[in-house]
């Protein structure tokens, strides 16, 4: 068998190791995407081998935060584990959000690992036209 070693891989391996699994006091962070599709402004935040009920979205004056806790499986007392690289325990990430965002119409969708956040944009940061309105052009003194 040929084997191919990967020494980032291995280091980030051993560092998690060292560091252990995150806690509540102190999670591990997660990888996200964030961009703006027409007028909602999308996160999606990568938590493979989560359960929808162990995620925890908070929305507090302009700070987004987003906890999760990935759970060990309970395997049968006969298994006998031979490698284990997937990270167990809590992780976390914190958003400042604008203040043009509506924070009280967040959607959340969990699908396959990936928990999507879709955030509008409020109607006061739209951008709108100004209409000009024009006087009658002259106007007489009498006196």
């Amino acid at each position: 068998m040929l084997m191919r070693t990967e020494p980032f891989r291995e280091l980030d391996r051993l560092t998690q190791q060292l560091m252990g699994p995150g806690t509540w006091s102190r999670p591990s962070a997660m990888p996200m995407d964030a961009y703006r599709e027409g007028d909602e402004y999308v996160v999606a935040f990568d938590l493979p081998g989560v359960t929808a009920d162990a995620i925890d979205i908070d929305v507090e004056r302009n700070m987004l935060t987003v906890k999760a806790e990935r759970r060990p499986v309970t395997k049968a007392d006969d298994v006998q584990m031979e490698l284990s690289e997937r990270p167990l325990g809590v992780f976390s990430r914190q958003i400042v959000l604008a203040d043009t965002l509506d924070t009280e119409h967040i959607k959340a969708d969990y699908d396959v690992g990936v928990l999507t956040l879709r955030i509008p944009i409020a109607e006061r940061a739209k951008p709108h036209k100004i209409s000009i309105s024009v006087g009658s052009g002259r106007k007489e003194i009498s006196g």
